[in-house]
């Protein structure tokens, strides 16, 4: 049966036996429940023709990423003019009043445009994550700052953090196929807003030589991330660029591109032939140096696997490219058991290794997004054992103030009432704390009050500053 990317059917359990015999069998020694096998079930045909300003748009059009790119939206009046009536003017006031306030500026692909659900714009989880509306916002929260995980300062270089030991990470380039509310780099990627001027890093040559010739001067480098903006803009010559000059550096062992385009724009892979056949010529000559080379990507919800994605992934995977997958949890997005089960299976069907699930990072504007540590650990501990344990994904904390990666469950404090967590991170920074904030919203009311008062605050964060293990 055709089912498209925003059949509200997709999203229900479809037991395989019948509720009577569910019952009997479930009283059986030994018996398994009912197997929920909707994570293979994907949008079928041509999805996007119900979108007005795509009705027109064939299979070959639609699966050519230059038109993909071409035809992204970039303003608010091309939403109107794409959407037509699915759109009302005061959905659109909405937006247009939400993207003068907020970091990032608005890109979005025809493709992710065609996976919103434009019945019920303002709950559509995919919508969510790229298109803010104003009536849904709440304000930032007190301890929030723009650069929260400080990765400028911990770079040597601009755009080279070096935070743990043996790796570093490569901002390659300040762009990205489409612009995510809740990145993290928003102090640098894409242009600047009206409320944000941003730190310039762009694609140069001299900046990348720089950044190179310090990996090949610090042997303790094994490991480097090729990140951005988004790897998916790089092109092929700079991809080929890249990887060539980190594998003729003998101490990395491990380099991968990080790059979400395989969830928004998965046409890349299917028709730039030239940058999909540098980064397999990249894959073959790092296996033949025993090398570990490979790509990270980024979904967060399971609508966003198409057909589309479907056959991209066949191709990585017939190239013996592997992709890892690291998923941002977000409030109305994937903050329950079932979403994240559904999203975690379908990515192991399609060889995707579901890798990391990070609480949302303290970014301006995204607020409405963020959900509380007490909610990751009990989405980890609910979707643990639903599927083989290396298609588990870890959850953790990117610790604010560059702690680095923390399980979410490791912290040294966290009191629920007032929404600070307190986690160590001795390998990366010794004799150093670094707190989390639960979204205030989220709290209970009386503890809501005390973070509207400066001083309470700052009591609360000495608190639970004092109730952590001697440093």
């Amino acid at each position: 049966m055709e089912r498209s990317a925003n059949d509200k059917s997709s999203n229900r359990h479809l037991p395989l036996v019948s509720a009577e015999e569910s019952e009997t069998s479930s009283q059986r020694p030994g018996s398994m429940r009912p197997v929920d096998v909707s994570h293979r079930t994907f949008s079928e045909g041509e999805f996007w023709r119900k979108i007005p300003g795509f009705e027109a748009i064939d299979e070959a059009t639609f699966l050519d990423h230059r038109w993909q790119v071409k035809n992204s939206i970039t303003k608010v009046a091309g939403l109107k003019a794409v959407l037509g009536e699915r759109l009302s003017d005061d959905v659109i006031e909405d937006i247009a009043e939400a993207f003068r306030e907020v970091p990032m500026a608005l890109r979005v692909s025809p493709y992710l445009l065609a996976l919103m659900n434009w019945d019920d714009p303002k709950g559509d989880p995919i919508r969510r994550q790229f298109i803010p509306l104003a009536s849904r916002s709440l304000p930032d929260h007190p301890k929030l700052s723009f650069d929260s995980l400080r990765e400028q300062a911990d770079a040597p270089l601009p755009g080279l953090t070096h935070r743990y030991p043996d790796k570093v990470l490569l901002l390659a380039l300040d762009t990205c196929p489409v612009y995510c509310r809740f990145c993290t780099r928003s102090y640098a990627v894409g242009p600047d807003q009206d409320a944000v001027a941003k730190v310039s890093l762009k694609a140069t040559t001299s900046r990348w030589e720089a950044a190179l010739n310090y990996i090949a001067r610090h042997p303790q480098v094994e490991d480097v991330v090729i990140s951005g903006g988004d790897a998916w803009n790089l092109r092929a010559d700079q991809i080929d660029t890249l990887g060539q000059r980190l594998l003729d550096i003998e101490h990395v062992r491990r380099f991968r591109f990080a790059s979400k385009g395989l969830a928004i724009l998965p046409q890349k892979i299917l028709t730039d032939n030239a940058w999909f056949d540098n980064l397999a010529r990249l894959n073959e000559r790092a296996r033949r140096q025993g090398v570990d080379m490979m790509l990270h990507t980024h979904f967060n919800h399971p609508v966003e696997a198409t057909w589309i994605t479907q056959q991209a992934m066949l191709r990585l995977h017939q190239a013996g490219i592997h992709v890892r997958n690291q998923t941002v949890l977000q409030r109305g997005v994937n903050d329950d058991a079932p979403t994240l089960t559904r999203l975690n299976r379908r990515l192991g069907y399609l060889n995707i290794h579901p890798y990391y699930v990070y609480v949302h990072d303290m970014v301006r504007g995204t607020e409405t997004l963020r959900t509380s540590i007490k909610t990751a650990c009990e989405l980890e501990i609910a979707t643990r054992g639903s599927t083989a344990g290396f298609n588990t994904p870890t959850f953790v904390v990117d610790a604010p103030g560059g702690g680095g990666k923390r399980c979410v469950h490791s912290f040294d404090h966290y009191d629920d009432q007032s929404g600070i967590s307190v986690y160590r991170a001795p390998a990366v920074k010794a004799n150093e704390a670094f707190l989390y904030f639960d979204p205030i919203d989220t709290l209970p009311k009386a503890f809501q009050k005390r973070w509207q008062h400066p001083e309470q605050r700052d009591a609360m964060v000495a608190a639970a500053k004092r109730r952590i293990r001697r440093l």
